[in-house]
């Protein structure tokens, strides 16, 4: 199928790795994205060997390593400080062969906007509808029309694509979490591990750890949605005030300007199909998750790959949607449907009760155990990009 031509919505993290990934297969490809300036917002993102992997079938993993810092030590802890797991970052690489990393979002995106050739990322242009033929869609954005083979939507979890491919799906709802999240304005002293959690009744705090010493923290609380503060930071200085070291320290080293805070929304029902005609729905517009096993750009990083292998393949655009949605509909809503389980057993517990028994539960789980739950998740084989010959 080379010399075909691909519009993809969304120049995201699961956006433009379908670019790069399509591009690999031999396609031309147009990103839009509907904001005018790029900037990033996000903060911090962990990766786990299933996107590393994926970012390596790109050809775009080094790069992402380069940028990124190795997540070996770490764990799960009490508010107090106790140690309810250890991470063994190194083990797991050896496992999975490929390491776990914390990056800062906005050089993660950097480095796939390097990936692709000056001209085809399109920014301040808003994909309004999908029209044309079946063989032959067609994406409007503004006073232009995009005619192409092949368009994927990957616009987000708010998809306008989505809803106006499948109108009758209820769209996403609110999770019951929100999140507040920044990254420090400077190094951060006695900041001692790579990546680490902590879990009390109805509030989740986590670092990432970053090459230059930096790090970004979050902060998932149980609350009704549309909840903000007059000072975000100070609130959370003040929710957290009594919590081990380094939280403190690292609300302490924040900006209060750069403070972001976001209510978690999902698609709790699942999507009936991840292709419409010649459109595949990708990343959050096809299954956005709640972030407690921190595998949604993992997922996005896996359906880009999948869905450019697929394409490569041939020989017709519609059966590569058929292998792709075959593919990633099962594996992706799994993933989602146990990353809700988990931020019901982790952040969302409140009765302190049920978060006494689930933190002795988690001291007596073999180390052995709790790996294997990990892997569960991050063992992933991407499939070869390779395209067919002419």
């Amino acid at each position: 199928m080379s010399g075909r031509n691909a519009v993809v919505v969304g120049g995201g993290i699961g956006g433009l790795a379908a670019a790069i990934g399509l591009r690999l297969a031999g396609w031309e490809v147009t990103v839009l994205e509907r904001a005018a300036v790029l900037d990033d917002a996000g903060a911090g993102i962990s990766l786990a060997a299933n996107g590393m992997r994926a970012l390596q079938a790109l050809g775009v993993g080094e790069r992402i390593e380069a940028a990124a810092r190795r997540q070996y030590t770490g764990g799960t802890r009490t508010p107090d400080g106790r140690q309810l797991a250890r991470m063994d970052g190194r083990a797991l690489e050896r496992e999975l062969g490929a390491p776990i990393v914390g990056i800062p979002r906005a050089e993660l995106h950097r480095v796939l906007r390097e990936a692709l050739p000056a001209g085809s990322l399109v920014v301040g242009a808003e994909a309004t509808v999908v029209a044309g033929t079946p063989d032959r869609p067609l994406v409007r954005h503004g006073d232009t029309a995009l005619e192409a083979d092949l368009v994927v939507a990957a616009d987000g979890i708010h998809s306008r694509l989505r809803r106006n491919l499948l109108p009758a799906h209820p769209g996403p709802v609110y999770s019951g979490s929100t999140v507040l999240r920044a990254i420090t304005e400077h190094p951060v002293e006695g900041l001692r591990t790579d990546f680490e959690l902590t879990w009390g009744h109805g509030a989740e705090f986590g670092h990432i750890a970053f090459p230059d010493g930096r790090a970004e923290w979050h902060a998932v609380l149980t609350a009704p949605a549309g909840v903000r503060h007059r000072d975000p930071l100070t609130e959370m200085r003040r929710r957290f005030a009594r919590w081990h070291e380094p939280i403190p320290a690292l609300l302490a080293a924040t900006d209060p300007r750069a403070v972001l805070h976001h209510d978690i929304h999902e698609l709790a029902t699942p999507l009936p199909s991840y292709a419409v005609g010649r459109v595949a729905l990708l990343g959050d517009a096809a299954h956005a998750m709640t972030p407690f096993l921190g595998q949604g750009a993992c997922q996005a990083l896996e359906d880009a790959v999948t869905l450019a292998a697929a394409v490569a393949a041939g020989p017709t655009v519609e059966g590569a949607l058929a292998r792709y949605d075959a593919a990633r509909r099962p594996r992706s809503q799994t993933v989602a449907r146990d990353a809700r389980r988990a931020g019901r057993m982790g952040q969302q517990l409140t009765n302190p009760l049920a978060v006494g028994l689930r933190n002795a539960a988690i001291r007596l789980t073999p180390p052995g155990a709790m790996m294997r739950t990990v892997l569960r998740h991050a063992d992933w084989t991407p499939p070869r990009i390779a395209p067919r010959a002419v």
